[in-house]
């Protein structure tokens, strides 16, 4: 296996560290400060659209895409090895991925219609969504319902002659909060008497498509993490052309799986940068602080601990790099243990990290004066997010142990 980084990619790094630290770093206070103010956050401030300008107009854009699908999207796109600094770099700061194009849940739906969509799904919903003009969500999880196992579903969407019919509700869906969001990606059940794995559709729904309606939006810890946002969203009656279906019907199950995938990993790259920023910020404060006659970084077993912290987020970046390689040479059948080990583990690294670095700062830590309980809300909620992680510790324990399973 090989992680050394390609020449494009090596320059892509550089381009866009040096991106973050003289564009975004220096405007992130003042923006989360901006965003605090107004008494409603669902707006995209000035900033992050001349940020996305100035991205585009170098060339920082639409990274995550797959390479083989460039003569789809018109951009070359990277391997999943490549992707990986560069995700992680965005990781660190939270409007750093739109900025770039990258943002989740769009890299997702975006994988989807590349992967799956029509030639006119393409060009209606993903050439603007690849341009940054438009933004999406992903309504799958349900509130009535163990969501983790899709089989509960209870949201449908039925055929009616050359329409489809949705009814449902679903509730923290990303990305509906975005003032630019202009569809969602919705899965329903079709038909429950079919094979387990082909009663659901996937079905593309303008936003602003009557019977669709944002009840809420939901805080996580209380942070509402605007202007994206993850939202309770009632289906009443909802009416789309057959042609709003992705892929046909039934197969909304093989396509999540697709999805999943790609969207699990890129959420452990970006989660790697962010605990090498909460370990950062941990640093800067044990050298900077005294107490007791010494610095915080000699008190305690603080030194162990650094030692420790520095020691996970490189395993955790190791075992994703790894996974990338897989996806990259195997595809996601040949990873789908990693891919699950990677999600149980990653975010589980993060937040201890997170945790130590805001017992550095003690009181501090745990307002929004740092970016650390945020950061530690975020850490926590991915625990959740793209399935839990009991489902895939039972993925893996599964695959390990289906060959002794076999010889009994």
């Amino acid at each position: 296996m090989d992680f050394a980084l390609s020449p494009q990619a090596a320059e892509l790094r550089d381009k866009v560290a040096d991106f973050i630290a003289t564009e975004i770093a220096p405007v992130e206070a003042e923006y989360a400060e901006s965003l605090r103010k107004l008494d409603d956050p669902w707006v995209e401030l000035p900033v992050i659209e001349e940020l996305k300008r100035k991205a585009r107009d170098a060339g920082l854009w639409n990274f995550f895409l797959p390479p083989a699908k460039a003569d789809v999207t018109g951009y070359p796109g990277l391997s999943n090895v490549d992707y990986a600094p560069l995700a992680e770099l965005m990781g660190r700061y939270p409007f750093a991925p739109e900025v770039f194009n990258c943002n989740a849940p769009d890299t997702g739906n975006a994988e989807v219609l590349v992967h799956y969509g029509s030639d006119e799904q393409r060009e209606r919903w993903l050439k603007p969504l690849l341009e940054g003009k438009i933004r999406s969500a992903f309504c799958m999880t349900e509130p009535a319902v163990a969501s983790s196992d899709a089989t509960n579903m209870a949201a449908t969407a039925v055929p009616d002659g050359d329409e489809v019919v949705i009814n449902g509700r679903k509730w923290f869906s990303s990305g509906i909060g975005h003032p630019n969001c202009a569809f969602v990606i919705f899965m329903g059940l079709t038909d429950p008497e079919a094979p387990r794995h082909a009663r659901h559709s996937m079905v593309i729904v303008p936003r602003d498509h009557p019977g669709l309606r944002v009840e809420r939006m939901l805080n996580v810890f209380g942070y509402l993490d605007p202007p994206y946002g993850h939202g309770e969203v009632v289906f009443d009656n909802v009416r789309v052309p057959k042609e709003n279906v992705i892929a046909g019907l039934g197969r909304g199950f093989e396509i999540a799986q697709g999805r999943l995938g790609p969207g699990r990993i890129h959420h452990c790259m970006r989660t790697i940068g962010l605990a090498e920023r909460a370990l950062e910020a941990g640093l800067q404060r044990a050298t900077a602080r005294t107490a007791f006659g010494k610095s915080l970084a000699d008190l305690g077993g603080n030194r162990e601990r650094i030692a420790k912290a520095r020691i996970a987020i490189n395993q955790a970046r190791l075992h994703v790099l790894y996974t990338a390689w897989l996806l990259d040479t195997k595809g996601a059948k040949g990873a789908l243990s990693e891919l699950s080990q990677i999600k149980a583990a990653v975010p589980v690294m993060a937040q201890e990290v997170i945790d130590f670095a805001i017992q550095l700062h003690g009181a501090a830590g745990v307002t929004d004066d740092f970016p650390l309980a945020s950061a530690a809300a975020w850490a926590r909620a991915l625990r959740l997010a793209d399935g839990p992680d009991e489902v895939h510790l039972g993925v893996v324990s599964r695959l390990e142990l289906a060959p002794y399973r076999e010889k009994s």
